[in-house]
């Protein structure tokens, strides 16, 4: 049994189908892409798996059990960490406290505990903060801890919004374009930081990316959607020459040309 398993997922929005059959299973560990021209439903499954969207049919598994339409806010503590296409943020807040907003959901020392600044309060915030502070070294972002999130240049706002992911200590983690705006030496970097996060953190990362160069170096497994519907699932090699994929996705984007 994978940790992930996904099974005859669809969606409809109004007379719309998004989303049909869907299928997708994900291993601990796995490092795999999900590909298609922009309105082939690629975000829409991150959407459903995360239960910002309830699926019409179909099922969704973590470790086993159900988690379709269950609140964003529990499959994020059962587990499952994302970005977002559009940077998400709180950009008035420090760089820190950002990071700090990720671990919320561990905090045990209730509402009295908050109200009366017990000593338990006291230990989690500094035990907190500990933490936020290392995954903000991992990330090259401690030097700007006090600064205005918003401030920040643009790939270090990137890498920020997976630090705040991963302080929820997730074990799948879902990248959505992490990529995107960035220059050929920010995408270089962030390669090799997918890679580093896969391993040092021991997670799962599911990875959606129009960037087919940054694709293919890093993904074990691709699966292609196109219309709302599988195309292709394979190694970089098999989706690479698959008339189908290369029909759908153009062939001089899949080599890089």
């Amino acid at each position: 049994m994978s940790l992930l398993e996904i099974n005859n997922l669809s969606i409809q929005f109004g007379g719309l189908t998004a989303l049909t059959g869907f299928r997708f299973a994900l291993d601990p560990g796995q490092l795999v892409a999900l590909i298609g021209p922009n309105g082939a439903g690629k975000t829409t499954a991150f959407n459903l798996v995360t239960g910002v969207y309830a699926p019409t049919t179909g099922t969704i598994a973590l470790d086993g059990k159900s988690i379709a339409a269950r609140p964003p806010h529990r499959i994020n503590q059962l587990g499952i960490g994302r970005t977002f296409q559009n940077i998400r943020l709180f950009g008035q807040l420090s760089v820190l406290d950002n990071v700090l907003a990720g671990f919320h959901q561990e905090i045990t020392h209730g509402f009295w505990g908050t109200l009366l600044r017990s000593s338990h309060h006291w230990r989690e915030e500094r035990e907190h903060h500990r933490q936020a502070m290392e995954l903000l070294k991992t990330f090259a972002l401690d030097s700007r801890a006090h600064w205005q999130a918003r401030n920040l240049p643009y790939g270090d706002q990137r890498r920020l919004e997976i630090a705040r992911a991963l302080a929820t200590s997730p074990r799948i983690l879902l990248l959505d374009e992490p990529a995107a705006g960035m220059n050929p030496t920010e995408k270089a970097e962030l390669m090799q930081l997918i890679r580093f996060i896969r391993d040092h953190f021991h997670v799962g990362i599911w990875l959606i990316e129009h960037d087919m160069k940054l694709v293919m170096a890093i993904s074990e497994r691709i699966t292609v959607l196109d219309h709302g519907e599988i195309i292709a699932t394979g190694s970089p090699a098999e989706v690479q020459a698959n008339p189908k994929v290369i029909e759908a996705y153009l062939g001089s984007t899949l080599h890089g040309a």
